[in-house]
């Protein structure tokens, strides 16, 4: 919205966003404080924690609670910098947080033998570093980007299309843990305590294989809001076809990867050689159709960009909940031969239809989008 603002130069507006839009995060960061410091315990058995780890788990969850308004507010401000076309402070912003992060482990967990409390306070203090520099840098005399106490009120009319915009990706990261407790429950029914851990495995696997694809699109969505904001048509064309072309082969190039060495992702997180070979055949399964996430990224990302928040919460809501929720129960029941594998098939026969509806209504709402700009 910043940057579709920057292009039509609604300049007033960008003010009310800024300041309604810290105003909601402090307000969701109050909620999340006390959920998490009250439920610790629950949250942990609800996100499926081994019993050994339930208590190391509700400990991480607790710290990270105190620290919950670091924790959301580095993230809001680092997105609201990449609005107005800042692509480096966000990047210098969390380089200090994970250097901030490591040396934080390093003491805490190798040094003071904290465990599972020294990597949350490690967490929490680099973030709280990151987020007192972005509002030192705000509220100081180098940028006129300023957080205003006057601008911190809900204007319903600024405030309602960031909400509307911002729920898909709040779909889109909420349902990971949802999905985790589903694949799991179902896969320690069919498989034990290895296909559950394989589990674990995969899905890092799938996020560390995805984030260049999300920063593809974060990246992206800025030229393309403002150009629409601006009312380039040719530019908004020329941008996410740009964005497109890189994701598919970005995610071309990891699909071979892991289906000719699966081992070497999967060793990257563990070492136990029957863990080792069962998640590598597994994965092989659950990122078959990894290649094509490039045009769901690209396309769901660029329906943010253009203001299509409907269409946005459409594709996000029916590839997770639609989908592969429901699939995750069946194919168990079709696939009989395995049972377990059949439940990491509920991946890609997911991804397949997803994209698939994704791009036939990106099409036509796209040429609408842009015929509306003629």
């Amino acid at each position: 919205l910043i940057a579709r603002y920057i292009g039509e130069k609604s300049f007033g507006q960008i003010g009310e966003l800024l300041g309604g839009a810290i105003t909601v995060f402090t307000i969701i960061c109050l909620v999340l404080f006390v959920v998490m410091i009250s439920f610790a315990k629950p949250l942990a058995v609800l996100m499926q924690a081994p019993k050994e780890a339930l208590t190391l788990t509700s400990v991480y969850v607790r710290i990270c609670g105190g620290g919950i308004f670091f924790i959301v507010a580095y993230n809001v401000l680092a997105a609201i910098f990449r609005g107005f076309g800042d692509s480096k402070s966000p990047l210098i912003f969390v380089a200090v947080a994970c250097a901030v992060n490591i040396i934080g482990d390093l003491i805490f967990v190798a040094g003071f033998q904290l465990d599972a409390a020294g990597a949350a306070i490690a967490t929490v203090i680099s973030q709280a570093c990151s987020t007192i520099w972005v509002l030192t840098f705000l509220t100081g005399s180098r940028t006129r980007l300023k957080i205003r106490l006057r601008n911190m009120g809900l204007t319903p009319s600024v405030i309602l299309p960031c909400v509307a915009l911002g729920a898909a990706t709040f779909v889109m990261q909420s349902s990971e843990s949802i999905i985790s407790i589903c694949f799991n429950s179902s896969l320690l029914k069919y498989g034990g305590d290895i296909a559950v851990g394989a589990m674990t495995i995969l899905t890092s696997a799938m996020q560390f294989a995805m984030l260049p694809l999300q920063g593809l699109g974060q990246g992206a969505q800025p030229i393309i809001s403002y150009n629409y904001g601006a009312r380039n048509a040719e530019r908004v064309k020329g941008a996410f076809g740009l964005l497109l072309k890189a994701s598919l082969i970005y995610s071309t190039l990891i699909w071979l990867f892991v289906q000719v060495v699966p081992q070497v992702f999967a060793g990257m997180f563990t070492s136990d050689a029957e863990l080792l070979s069962f998640t590598s055949r597994a994965l092989r399964i659950y990122m078959a159709c990894v290649f094509m996430f490039g045009i769901q990224v690209a396309c769901q990302m660029a329906f943010t960009a253009i203001g299509f928040a409907k269409e946005s919460i459409i594709v996000a809501v029916t590839r997770k909940f639609v989908l592969l929720l429901p699939l995750i129960y069946i194919l168990p029941h079709v696939l009989t031969g395995n049972r377990t594998l059949a439940v990491y098939t509920a991946e890609p026969v997911a991804d397949f239809l997803a994209v698939t509806f994704t791009a036939l209504l990106f099409r036509k709402q796209f040429k609408k989008a842009l015929s509306s700009l003629m």
